[in-house]
């Protein structure tokens, strides 16, 4: 008998991709009384609510549930209470599923591997992307562009480490290691999968399970996304010491660097040539890759590749100093803590 599968869709303000979305997971080859799609939704201000009533008429098994936190972690907790799937995968809002089978691969994944959760590939890609959207997702996919400890631009079926790529999950992974950490609003996942790892459960990469996110289009959107990246590394390095890693402390580090380095190098020339030979090593780096990069997939995508790994560089070292540094900390709203069982005892926080 097939897995009962239960998808749910964390959004808020995703009007433009909600219903796209939908469509293709009711577009599955997989039986309909098999799977559920739950939406939450963060109180979105735009028209993802009314697009997802509508659907709602044509797709009985849709099911719409209020986030009130509007927090994406908060948006997970609430579908995984509200789903009755023996498995639960994420898929947010403005994703791209471009197998009619993908249901189908996570049964067979699931069922073939024996494993607890799956991770699946993640890329930059759009239907009718701008320029810009191509470049980021060239620079993303570069070893300078993202954590190169993560699998997410795999393409190997395999056994991995968890953090970086799960996405789905078998119900009594909840069971045992609670829900999500409602205080992130970033790198929620892979504080999550820190714990499954710690718990002992597997993960196994399936290349088939591809899903296409939608890159940012602006210098300004990407930088500010990466802020928010940086700013859940660094609640995570606070929480489990031992995820800190040198890629993660990197950008930040050298942020700092440049930050303190610049104005005293002005006053002291001796670290003067310290501080502009490091630069000139850091340009070379950037153009040297940005260069490689534009052979391979058009010299028209150089103009734009150094200042995308900049910005990501930039945007992610100051989320993580900003969070970290109270001087720089920025103003956040206290969140209530997560209750006991919500943490520790999922079974309890399920069936609430």
């Amino acid at each position: 008998m097939a897995l009962f599968i239960s998808v749910v869709v964390p959004v808020r303000n995703e009007a433009k991709a909600i219903e796209t979305t939908i469509r293709q997971l009711y577009a599955q080859d997989y039986p309909p009384s098999q799977f559920e799609v739950i939406v939450a939704d963060g109180r979105s201000t735009d028209d993802t609510v009314a697009i997802v009533r509508r659907l709602q008429a044509e797709f009985p098994s849709l099911r719409l549930e209020d986030n009130p936190r509007q927090l994406a972690s908060a948006a997970r907790n609430v579908g995984i209470r509200a789903s009755q799937g023996d498995v639960v995968i994420i898929i947010d809002g403005h994703c791209n599923i471009p197998d009619p089978n993908y249901l189908r691969h996570i049964e067979q994944a699931f069922v073939t591997s024996g494993a607890e959760s799956l991770g699946r590939p993640q890329p930059l890609r759009v239907p009718n992307p701008t320029p810009f959207q191509l470049c980021l997702a060239i620079a993303r996919e570069s070893k300078l562009g993202h954590n190169p400890h993560s699998a997410i631009y795999d393409d190997q079926p395999q056994y991995v480490a968890p953090q970086n790529v799960a996405v789905a999950y078998r119900r009594n992974v909840f069971e045992k290691v609670g829900l999500f950490d409602e205080s992130f609003d970033a790198c929620e996942d892979v504080e999550f999968n820190t714990r499954v790892d710690q718990a002992g459960f597997r993960c196994y990469f399936e290349p088939k399970l591809r899903i296409d996110y939608h890159p940012r289009s602006t210098y300004r959107g990407l930088f500010v996304q990466m802020a928010r990246y940086g700013t859940g590394r660094c609640r995570l390095a606070r929480k489990h010491r031992g995820s800190l890693t040198l890629p993660a402390l990197v950008p930040p580090l050298w942020l700092a660097f440049l930050i303190v380095g610049g104005p005293l190098s002005l006053i002291a020339p001796m670290f003067g040539w310290l501080f502009g030979g490091l630069v000139a090593l850091y340009s070379a780096v950037i153009l040297l890759e940005s260069l490689r990069l534009s052979a391979r997939h058009g010299w028209w995508t150089f103009p734009r590749i150094p200042l995308l790994l900049l910005t990501i560089h930039a945007g992610f070292g100051w989320g993580f100093l900003r969070e970290c540094l109270p001087k720089f900390a920025r103003t956040r709203r206290t969140l209530a803590p997560l209750p006991k069982s919500a943490t520790n005892c999922a079974s309890a926080a399920i069936s609430s």
